[in-house]
C-alpha cells in the first residue's frame, strides 16, 4: 500500500492529483468511515487515515474527507479556538490553497478572501510570492503554509508578507522543519530530484528549516511566536485528531507602536 501510494505521488504531476482528488475522494472516505480517528476540520471519524509522503512515508496522517495532514487539523484547531477568524470582519489572503479549507473558507460571510499561486489550478490570483500584485497593507489575515520550502528567495517572500499584511494582523507562516537542527541547510548544487527527495525531504523543496527560521521571520519585521498548540491538547485529542506532537505553529504578527 505504502510503496503504491508513493508511486503515485511521485509518477502525476501535483495539479493532476489536485483536479483527480475531488472524484477519488469519497470513495475513500466512505470506505475507511469508522469511529477511531476524527477529523476536525468536517467532524467525520474513520476506523484509520490513509498513508502519506514522498520519500519518507507517514502511517495515518491523511484524512479521507478532507485529506488534511497533521499541519491543516493543527492549523483548523488553532484558528478555531484561538482566533476570531470565523466571526470577525477580516481580508484575508490564502496562498496555495488546500482543498481541506477552501470552500469551507469561501462560504464565511465575515471574511473577505483571496487565494493565489503561481501554478495551482484552483487559486484566484496567479501571483509570485516575491512580487505579489497587492498594495502595502492590504490583508488582516495571511495563511501561507509549506511554500515557503519551495522559494528559492524566501528572504524575499518573507519581505513581501509582512508587506501586504496590515498593521496589527496575523500571518500564519508553516514549514516542514527539523527542531534538531539549528541551522537551515540548502545546497543548490544538488539537482538530481531523487536525491534531493532524499536531503530536502520531497524533490521540490529548496531547503530544509532548522529552528533558525522563526528568527528569520523576525529578521523582517514580524513579531513571531513558535506555537506549541498541542501542548494545550490532552494524549487523547492528539491521538484522535492525529497530530504531530509538539510541532510548532509560527504565528506571525505587524505590531505597531
Amino acid at each position: 500500500m505504502n510503496k503504491l501510494f508513493q508511486f503515485f505521488l511521485n509518477l502525476f504531476p501535483r495539479t493532476f492529483l489536485i483536479r483527480a482528488s475531488y472524484w477519488v475522494r469519497p470513495f475513500v472516505a466512505f470506505t475507511l468511515r469508522g469511529k477511531k480517528y476524527t477529523d476536525p476540520i468536517d467532524g467525520k471519524s474513520y476506523r484509520k487515515f490513509l498513508p502519506y509522503g514522498y520519500e519518507k512515508v507517514r502511517e495515518n496522517v491523511l484524512a479521507p474527507g478532507t485529506l488534511s495532514l497533521e499541519r491543516h487539523r493543527l492549523f483548523w484547531l488553532y484558528l478555531t479556538n484561538e482566533t476570531q477568524f470565523f466571526s470577525e470582519k477580516l481580508k484575508v489572503l490564502h496562498f496555495a490553497p488546500e482543498q481541506a479549507f477552501l470552500k469551507r473558507f469561501r462560504r464565511l460571510k465575515n471574511i473577505s478572501y483571496t487565494t493565489t499561486d503561481l501554478h495551482s489550478p484552483i487559486a484566484d490570483v496567479k501571483a509570485d510570492i516575491c512580487n505579489l500584485p497587492f498594495k502595502d497593507n492590504s490583508f488582516d489575515f495571511i495563511i501561507c503554509n509549506h511554500v515557503l520550502e519551495h522559494i528559492p528567495d524566501d528572504t524575499k517572500a518573507m519581505q513581501e508578507l509582512y508587506r501586504v499584511l496590515a498593521p496589527n494582523g496575523i500571518a500564519i507562516l508553516q514549514v516542514p522543519y527539523e527542531a534538531h537542527r539549528d541551522t537551515t541547510f540548502e545546497d543548490n548544487s544538488i539537482t538530481d530530484p531523487k536525491e534531493r527527495a532524499k536531503i530536502f525531504g520531497q524533490y521540490d523543496h529548496v531547503r530544509v528549516y532548522g529552528m533558525d527560521y522563526f528568527k528569520k521571520l523576525a529578521s523582517v519585521g514580524f513579531t513571531v511566536e513558535a506555537l506549541d498548540y498541542t501542548a494545550t491538547l490532552s494524549e487523547e485529542l492528539i491521538e484522535k485528531y492525529r497530530l504531530a506532537k509538539g510541532e510548532l505553529l509560527p504565528v506571525c504578527k505587524k505590531l505597531v507602536q
